[in-house]
């Protein structure tokens, strides 16, 4: 079976630091691929709040993660602090992909990649609704437009 692999665009229009706590390591002594995952989630809630939204709120409408995807470069250990970079891939007429560069903040080691497809859900009336226009302003706005 192929490796899934993915790929990253130039330039992340958005990067915060976060710390690899205790909890993120597994029994093998390295970062677990549960907690990669609450990483990026962490990041993307500190992406949207930069951009004024939620997840409960995206003018109006949240999001629901469709799918995602976790690519090791190397191990990540305890103590580390990773800049976690986010860039959207692309932007559908309802849904979104974002993807991460999680690497290592003291040496520039690429820990992991990331890639969580979005799509936005109006919670009320319990369907898959259109991005919402700020939504698209905001990533025109943060030049992340993606394909």
């Amino acid at each position: 079976m192929a490796r899934v692999e993915i790929d990253l665009p130039e330039t992340f229009p958005f990067a915060t630091d976060l710390p690899i706590r205790i909890g993120d390591i597994n029994y093998g002594g390295h970062l677990a691929n549960d907690a990669v995952l609450s990483l990026a989630h962490e990041a993307r809630v500190r992406l949207l709040a930069a951009w004024g939204f939620t997840e409960l709120d995206v003018a109006g409408v949240g999001v629901i993660m469709a799918d995602a995807v976790v690519v090791y470069r190397a191990e990540g250990r305890h103590g580390m602090v990773l800049r976690a970079e986010v860039a959207v891939a692309e932007l559908r007429s309802r849904g979104v992909d974002l993807v991460y560069r999680l690497s290592d903040v003291a040496t520039g080691a690429e820990i992991a990649r990331v890639k969580t497809g979005l799509v936005f859900f109006d919670y009320a009336a319990r369907r898959v609704v259109s991005a919402p226009e700020p939504f698209r302003r905001a990533v025109a706005a943060a030049g992340a437009g993606g394909r």
